[in-house]
């Protein structure tokens, strides 16, 4: 790697090379064991002799910030340097530059899906699937064949709509599974659910708009809106969902997670997404449907999407690959009525151009070749004899401690507390006591970013084995109940 030095005039240029790359070794930009450039080539680059290069290494060496290797160069010392601090730019701790007002209040979501490998004994995380499961042996060669000189098309820029391919799959994988009838024109492709909610704000939210989300609700699906100047009203659900009839007149679009309500879990009944649909109609507003984990159901009918329902294109349907596949993919897409169509490709260009195009060609083949469908039927069967443990264990072993909300789909279930777990103060104290213990668990305040949230908490089960359960929740809720 080239080492940046600049050099200030003619005098002690040694010093000068000295003094900047010892530098470098403080700040842990030259890390132990990294080699110098050669004194020949740091010398051609910065137009000064090779000894002056040589001088300055030698000074290095002699106070013990590298080691010269005959015939092999002259390397950061691996043992016994000062512990290097990380860099930081000069000369900008006074700068006058501010960000815009609205992003003072803002942050990224520090809830546990967010927080990256975790080593507990049970994870009960909510929103991760089983990356242990996926099919790494089949996924490998499709991203490879894509990497190739051959591949064309995927080495280059992209459709900022999203590659063909890809679209028609997905056209046709939701219109089997979900029940959306659309055309692979309708689909754009986005790096993940995020995206499509801010490509969503950018082309429909003026300064100022209403947005109204479920409370509680998914936090991160707030900040799009957010940062685009939108006012983000929560409206309360219950046991059938969004209370409809509590949406501010006003409101320019709704967020909704209609299949698995996130994080309480249960469906929207029909009846109240067609009251939905008819309030969208009726003041001419947006409805945004987060399809987020529908592919995995363990019981009842399918629910309906709100996609399927609507006829009269007041629906954007937002769908991802994080739960089915891998969260580290970042490939999503959603399906907006056709007036949005040219509005929200162009905001894709203005964001990012495109979704990385070999990924988008791997996923492609990936969907039409079966594989998608092959493993979805393979995790189907591992998520649902853990959702079923963990539901039996609950209502069997642990009902004197935790109401269990229904859900029969997704990756998690959530619980209201009682006895003296109902206490806010004493279930985030047990909520503690258990992450050290090895638990990865939280409560449904941490989860919905909402300290007035019910007392309870809410269990992922796609990162924990069946067996590991049990033992898992008595660590969190105390001894079970026995009958």
């Amino acid at each position: 790697m080239d080492v940046h030095v600049r050099l200030d005039g003619q005098r002690d240029l040694s010093g000068q090379i000295y003094r900047q790359l010892r530098t470098a070794i403080h700040e842990g930009l030259l890390r132990p064991g990294d080699p110098l450039p050669p004194t020949r080539e740091m010398g051609r680059r910065l137009a000064v002799a090779r000894n002056t290069v040589g001088v300055a290494y030698e000074r290095l060496v002699a106070e013990g910030y590298a080691d010269s290797r005959v015939g092999s160069g002259t390397y950061v010392r691996t043992t016994g340097l000062p512990t290097p601090g990380a860099a930081t730019a000069t000369g900008t701790t006074g700068s006058g530059l501010r960000p815009r007002a609205l992003w003072a209040g803002l942050s990224p979501w520090t809830a546990p899906e967010t927080t990256g490998p975790i080593t507990a004994a049970h994870d009960f995380r909510a929103g991760l699937p089983d990356t242990r499961l996926f099919p790494y042996d089949a996924w490998r060669p499709l991203i490879a064949r894509e990497l190739r000189p051959s591949a064309g098309g995927a080495v280059g820029y992209g459709d900022p709509a999203g590659h063909a391919g890809l679209r028609a799959a997905l056209a046709r994988h939701i219109g089997l599974s979900r029940g959306v009838r659309t055309g692979p024109d309708d689909v754009l492709v986005t790096t993940g659910t995020q995206q499509a909610l801010d490509l969503i704000g950018r082309v429909l939210l003026e300064t100022g708009d209403r947005v109204a989300v479920e409370e509680p609700g998914y936090p991160p699906a707030r900040l799009p809106f957010l940062a685009h100047g939108a006012e983000v009203t929560g409206v309360p659900v219950d046991g059938e969902g969004l209370l409809v009839d509590a949406i501010p007149p006003d409101t320019r679009a709704v967020y909704v997670t209609p299949a698995h309500q996130f994080p309480l879990g249960m469906p929207m009944s029909l009846r109240r997404r067609t009251a939905l649909l008819r309030w969208a109609r009726r003041h001419g507003a947006a409805v945004i449907e987060d399809d987020y984990d529908s592919e995995f159901r363990f019981g009842g009918r399918p629910v309906e999407t709100l996609k399927s329902l609507d006829r009269n294109g007041h629906v954007i349907y937002v769908g991802s690959f994080s739960k089915v596949m891998l969260p580290s993919l970042r490939v999503g897409f959603l399906v907006a009525p056709t007036p949005l169509r040219t509005a929200l490709r162009t905001a894709k260009y203005t964001a990012d151009w495109h979704t990385a195009v070999p990924t988008q060609a791997a996923l492609a083949r990936f969907v039409d070749d079966g594989l998608l469908a092959r493993h979805v039927r393979r995790m189907q069967h591992t998520y649902a004899t853990r959702h079923q443990a963990l539901t039996r264990a609950l209502t069997n072993r642990f009902a004197n401690l935790a109401e269990l909300v229904p859900s029969a789909a997704g990756l998690h279930v959530t619980t209201f507390t009682r006895g003296h777990l109902a206490d806010p103060d004493t279930l985030a104290d047990r909520a503690g006591r258990a992450r050290a213990s090895g638990v990865a668990v939280y409560t449904l305040a941490e989860v919905a970013a909402n300290r007035s949230a019910r007392p309870g908490f809410v269990f992922g089960y796609g990162s924990i084995s069946a067996p590991d359960i049990e033992p898992g929740l008595h660590r969190v809720l105390g001894p079970p109940q026995d009958h």
